[in-house]
């Protein structure tokens, strides 16, 4: 599935709307879905409750990150919920004292359920269970699409495509049920500005409304991913990932060129540009074989970094925090984590060190001073002196070797025009001396 088609399913979820068939209360709750230890109990306790009670930290002497810890604390009865200390903390309104957990947002109903399941059905901590990896340390699977659903009612044979498949078994699972298909001027109007962000024109409307047919559905969507303007919508998610602006931020918020990084995420969104070219290019275009201006500006991706100068700024300090914004950006964007964490110690629940971390800074730790001081004497006298890449234009080096071909050839023309005008002369002014030698003088005299 390419970029563009990815686009339509995550859409498919987005444009739809779904309506609730019962309402419950979200504290008491029990969901009739079995119970995944490691999505619906280990996930919540580490994410909840290890922060106080997890091998790096005991408040109260209470540990909950293994089975023997939490069957030598008491707070769990198996099978029965209703005398379990830990849900009964979980259940206190907001604001008592010995609401778990003590920081944060109570749990919510659906996790509390979930919980008062796995204590009703005995607490089992499986014995072959491991810690789940980080899901960005996952290798992504494509996963087996669903059987259409198949029972009474209007998700009986609902959806038009195995994405909707998947929405169809979700819904099934939450007791929901689709909205009713909306109105065409509604769904021309919604793929319209979720595909390039623009009302479509009144024409446009017309035209689909005489037929508002799948397949006429279909060529209103491939036109509209054809289009430049569809790059443009979609490269803004990603702009924001590289931090791109137009200023250097921070105080003196002066203006810079990066406006060719831009246009070069909005070309590579509308030519579909595969996802290792584009990450290749925006870390390392510049070191590519041979590397073309293109691709020497996608490396354009870590010089949106933000550059500090405001009086008193010492320029290394900030030469320094861009190279460390590249290395948490870098982490962030591609690896799928945060990595700040390993910049003062080693990161508590990923696998970085900070060795890890300053090897990685070490890639990015060779660049040059953005900006210094005109004058050392005078904090604020700063220059920007940071590395710049003069760019071609073929269209106008064109335009500019026509005109220069223009003006040469003017310039040929003058001077025969002048040389031309010189042999005039010369021979104007023999004429005219001739003629003034042999005319004959009349003299007069005054009365």
């Amino acid at each position: 599935m390419n970029a563009k088609l990815h686009f339509l399913a995550v859409m498919s979820f987005v444009l739809l709307n779904v309506t609730e068939v019962t309402e419950a209360d979200e504290r008491t709750a029990v969901s009739s879905a079995d119970v995944d230890f490691s999505r619906d109990v280990f996930s919540v306790l580490r994410r909840s409750c290890f922060e106080c009670h997890g091998p790096e930290k005991q408040e109260g002497e209470l540990r909950l990150d293994s089975a023997a810890a939490i069957a030598e604390s008491g707070t769990i009865e198996p099978g029965r919920p209703d005398e379990s200390e830990l849900l009964r903390r979980l259940l206190l309104p907001r604001g008592h004292e010995e609401l778990m957990p003590a920081v944060g947002d109570p749990l919510p109903g659906k996790e509390v359920a979930a919980l008062r399941r796995w204590i009703q059905n005995g607490a089992l901590w499986p014995a072959d269970f491991e810690v789940p990896p980080h899901w960005a340390y996952v290798a992504p699977s494509l996963p087996d699409v669903p059987e259409p659903v198949k029972t009474a009612g209007a998700l009986n044979g609902w959806g038009r495509n195995e994405v909707d498949r998947f929405v169809a078994q979700r819904l099934q699972e939450e007791g929901l049920h689709p909205s009713p298909d909306a109105d065409p001027e509604t769904m021309i109007r919604r793929v319209f500005f979720d595909t390039i962000g623009l009302p479509p024109t009144l024409a446009e409307v017309d035209r689909y409304l005489q037929d508002p047919s799948d397949a006429a559905y279909e060529r209103v969507v491939d036109d509209l991913l054809s289009r430049p303007q569809f790059g443009e919508k979609w490269a803004r998610h990603w702009l924001d990932l590289a931090r791109y602006a137009d200023s250097h931020g921070f105080q003196r918020d002066d203006l810079r060129d990066v406006w060719a990084y831009r246009d070069w995420v909005i070309r590579a969104m509308n030519q579909d540009m595969p996802f290792d070219r584009f990450t290749i290019e925006q870390l390392a275009g510049d070191l590519l074989p041979d590397a073309t201006e293109e691709q020497r500006i996608a490396t354009g991706f870590h010089r949106c970094t933000p550059t500090n100068v405001e009086a008193g700024s010492i320029p290394e300090e900030t030469r320094v925090e861009q190279v460390l914004d590249r290395v948490n950006t870098t982490g962030a964007v591609w690896l799928g984590t945060t990595m700040e964490c390993a910049q003062c110690h080693d990161h508590k629940y990923d696998p970085f060190t900070r060795q890890d971390y300053y090897r990685l800074l070490a890639y990015f730790n060779h660049t040059e001073l953005e900006a210094d001081r005109k004058d050392p004497k005078q904090p604020s006298s700063i220059a920007f002196q940071g590395p710049s890449m003069p760019l071609s234009n073929p269209e106008r080096e064109a335009q500019r070797a026509e005109l220069t071909a223009k003006a040469q050839q003017i310039e040929t023309q003058i001077a025969q025009h002048r040389q031309q005008l010189d042999k005039d002369l010369d021979t104007w002014a023999t004429e005219l001396a001739r003629r003034l030698k042999s005319a004959p003088v009349t003299q007069t005299m005054a009365v």
